[in-house]
């Protein structure tokens, strides 16, 4: 590959497609403890921590993790990098990102924010990953990744606001939602911030109007979906079968669980939905 693809550790790419790109790994610590890389702490652990109302905190990677990373790759061979990540509205982890690439080559590195996580970035990097394999044109990567991120539509709804208020990602939607504990809120990330979209008064109607929602943002034609939970398979995987029903054009839906990472902010029993009207693998 001329051109290396590199995310972070929230994409949450299928195992399938992970040796494609390089990772580098954000980090979770429970109780003040030394933060552990993600894949260290899986999502079990995670539920378990937090029901017992452990303190979970998450830190995004260092510049120099980044850097060496980058300088891996082009010393490897490879004709530039595309550095593909969450939300800078979400972590610091872009910046990071950002920095490394002015300091090894910003000629041969180009960072791009997503402005989502979890598969909102992860079908950013598989379309990057893919293009690269095709051409040796930087920019043409890049703008690949970054036409797949600007069509992500990204959706999930938590039985509770605790953790993202606690984790201070809540913004916009705390205003709207205020703290009834009779609202189950359905979220969207908007412009790289996670923002209200409606507020049901039942978790089933939260996840009918994720299918609705989902569905809408599909279109007629192909689309790439991708439903996430963090302790809730039996409602993620009902969500996916109701998406794959509406959705004539589904091309695929991939159901996981997300990472300790996002699902420490998100909470036991999120769900979500990402979707990408036209596909990731048909993007030009």
């Amino acid at each position: 590959m001329s051109i290396a693809v590199v995310t972070d550790s929230t994409a949450y790419l299928p195992e399938r497609c992970r040796q494609l790109v390089r990772t580098v790994p954000l980090r979770v610590s429970v109780d003040g403890a030394e933060p552990v890389p993600e894949s260290d702490f899986g999502p079990g652990e995670l539920v378990a921590a937090l029901e017992r109302r452990s303190q979970v905190t998450t830190s995004g990677a260092a510049a120099d993790e980044f850097a060496a990373v980058y300088r891996q790759a082009l010393d490897a061979g490879a004709d530039g990098v595309v550095s593909v990540h969450l939300s800078r509205q979400l972590s610091r982890t872009w910046d990071a990102a950002r920095w490394a690439a002015d300091e090894v080559d910003p000629q041969r590195v180009r960072v791009v924010d997503s402005r989502s996580a979890a598969m909102g970035l992860g079908f950013a990097v598989l379309a990057a990953a893919s293009c690269a394999e095709t051409t040796r044109d930087l920019s043409v990567v890049e703008g690949v990744a970054q036409r797949v991120a600007d069509r992500t539509t990204t959706l999930f709804s938590v039985p509770t606001l605790e953790h993202l208020r606690r984790g201070g990602r809540i913004g916009a939607a705390a205003a709207a939602l205020g703290a009834a504990s009779s609202i189950k809120p359905v979220l969207h990330v908007h412009e790289g911030r996670i923002a209200a979209l409606e507020k049901v008064r039942t978790t089933a109607r939260a996840l009918s109007r994720l299918r609705e929602i989902s569905a809408e943002a599909a279109g007629s034609g192909p689309a790439a979906v991708a439903v996430h939970h963090l302790g809730a398979p039996e409602q993620a995987q009902q969500l996916a079968e109701r998406i794959r029903a509406e959705v004539p054009g589904c091309e695929e839906c991939l159901v996981s669980q997300v990472g300790a990472v996002i699902g420490a902010h998100i909470g036991p029993g999120a769900v979500g939905a990402v979707v990408v009207p036209g596909g990731w693998k048909v993007a030009e």
